[in-house]
């Protein structure tokens, strides 16, 4: 077999396709491929399939298979979803075997918290709202606060030797009042409540405020002018009250906590006598206000004295539990001693 040199004429080899990779070949050599080769190859195959166009480059999205899905691979993953847990960077189920074992930080760090902690975190929570009631006051005051700033920069001379003690005494008032307003209007609460909750109460306590100044503006108006005094309803009504203090969506103790808030009766009269304190000198209207807040006050510490002992109770049944079960703890022998 001939197949290292051309054993066929130049005419055969002329009318050949030009196109035809394999037209050059020694004939026999192409008889020998088309017997042996699994793949039946033509001339005429060759000429009319056209070379595949290039690939288009993947985006960045293709390259992360995060390429819109057809519906029912949407479906799939939505249904999916629930086997990982929200923290995992990828919703659509993918490696939810690796989520299976999964517990969020607060939840293990909330497992392992010792009774102090447990307490000092129901004590925090407590100064925070305080604070919280402080700071809601002071945005509240955002004007009177600027009307100072502005004495200090711009104010007169007289204004600056009185070291704008009228703008001062005007923005101390409307942070009390604001935050006496708060507190009445059950801001101080420890209820876990909605951020959306928390600012219609601050937003209700400005519109208070300046209902409660617009009618001292009528009054002292109606004094000038020699005219009868006129008379209006109660700033904070029973129902206003009610409405932001006891509905909670997310408290579950509501119920139980109303009907063991106690009253400033049952307060000690040594209680009883700083209470008293805190409404001499005030006007009827701000000592409307006042009573209204030191009745939240009271409510916010009964609140506080259930949640401790609430704690408290959920302790002592789990030290029954492990005695029960043989595995009392060191602490728990300790503790039953001193009678804890």
């Amino acid at each position: 077999m001939g197949w290292f040199w051309d054993s066929s004429s130049n005419k055969e080899s002329s009318d050949s396709p030009n196109n035809d990779p394999l037209g050059k070949l020694d004939p026999t050599l192409r008889e020998f491929l088309k017997k042996e080769s699994p793949i039946k190859y033509t001339a005429s195959e060759a000429q009319a399939t056209p070379p595949p166009p290039p690939e288009p480059p993947k985006s960045y999205t293709d390259q992360l298979n995060l390429s819109q899905q057809p519906p029912s691979q949407q479906s799939s993953g939505h249904s999916s979803e629930s086997s990982v847990p929200r923290e995992s960077l990828y919703q659509d189920g993918r490696y939810a075997h690796l989520w299976k074992t999964y517990r969020p930080l607060l939840e293990i760090e909330n497992a392992t918290k010792s009774d102090q902690d447990k307490l000092l975190d129901i004590l925090q929570g407590y100064k925070e709202r305080k604070a919280q009631v402080g700071r809601a006051a002071l945005e509240n005051c955002a004007l009177e606060h600027w009307e100072v700033n502005d004495c200090f920069r711009n104010g007169g001379w007289k204004a600056r030797m009185t070291m704008c003690r009228a703008e001062n005494k005007q923005l101390e008032r409307c942070y009390m009042m604001q935050a006496r307003f708060l507190k009445a209007l059950g801001y101080l609460s420890t209820f876990e409540r909605p951020a959306e909750l928390d600012e219609k109460i601050q937003m209700h306590a400005d519109t208070l405020y300046h209902r409660m100044l617009d009618q001292e503006r009528a009054i002292e108006a109606a004094k000038a002018a020699g005219e009868p005094i006129p008379s209006f309803p109660p700033i904070l009504p029973s129902s206003t009250d009610k409405d932001f203090s006891t509905t909670s969506p997310t408290s579950t103790t509501t119920t139980s906590t109303s009907k063991a808030l106690i009253t400033a009766d049952q307060l000690p009269p040594k209680t009883q006598a700083l209470l008293k304190k805190r409404v001499e000198g005030l006007s009827p209207k701000e000592r409307e206000v006042e009573e209204k807040a030191i009745v939240a006050e009271i409510a916010a510490g009964a609140r506080l004295g259930i949640q401790i002992g609430e704690m408290y109770q959920e302790t002592d049944k789990a030290k029954k539990e492990r005695r029960e079960q043989g595995k009392q703890t060191v602490g728990d022998q300790i503790s039953s001693w001193f009678g804890w």
